[in-house]
């Protein structure tokens, strides 16, 4: 069993109360997400959070980008400590590691890379929202540097289900091991 955790970590992606709000029921997923984490911290697997966030005004958010420029203006008026708190049933404990990231990729202006080659990571379990967002996103970027990569699939969510239901069964095969919270707490 211990050979299965080696070298992993779970990443807990975007599961913050300004994107978490966005979502009509998110009370499963945030409980499959609970789930996910006590398991990884009895297999002695690192937790690591990753949160979207910016500072005041957001200033590194250009207008020429056409998905975060649209919230520009939203950024500027939200308390941002507030949009990127992790509700408790989620939050990391002292001594695990809050990567804050600047664009969709969980690696894209963040440490995260640094962080998972202290740790010595080859391979990252991955859950969050959206999954048409940062873990696609992540997905992507850790598949071409290597990263043997694992998506807890009820774990992940999406405003449109049939896009979530498409990439967890389509696409993300190709790159990675798509799998149930269940399954993993089996392995």
């Amino acid at each position: 069993m211990e050979q299965k955790t080696q070298n992993t970590a779970l990443l807990i992606m975007d599961m913050q109360a300004g994107i978490i709000g966005m979502l009509p029921d998110a009370k499963s997923l945030t409980q499959n997400v609970a789930e996910a984490i006590a398991h990884a911290r009895t297999k002695k697997i690192p937790v690591i959070f990753v949160t979207i966030g910016f500072r005041e005004g957001a200033p590194e958010i250009s207008m020429n980008n056409k998905s975060f420029a649209a919230s520009k203006a939203r950024f500027g008026t939200v308390d941002i400590a507030q949009f990127m708190k992790i509700p408790n049933d989620i939050a990391p404990q002292p001594g695990e590691v809050t990567v804050v990231k600047r664009r969709v990729s969980a690696f894209t202006g963040s440490d995260l890379e640094v962080i998972l080659r202290a740790f010595g990571t080859q391979h990252i379990i991955l859950t969050g929202i959206a999954t048409s967002g940062v873990v696609l996103s992540t997905l992507r970027e850790a598949a071409d540097k290597d990263y043997r990569i694992t998506v807890l699939a009820d774990c992940c969510a999406d405003g449109d289900e049939e896009v979530h239901r498409v990439l967890t069964t389509k696409v993300f095969p190709r790159q990675a091991e798509v799998i149930r919270l269940e399954e993993w707490q089996q392995l």
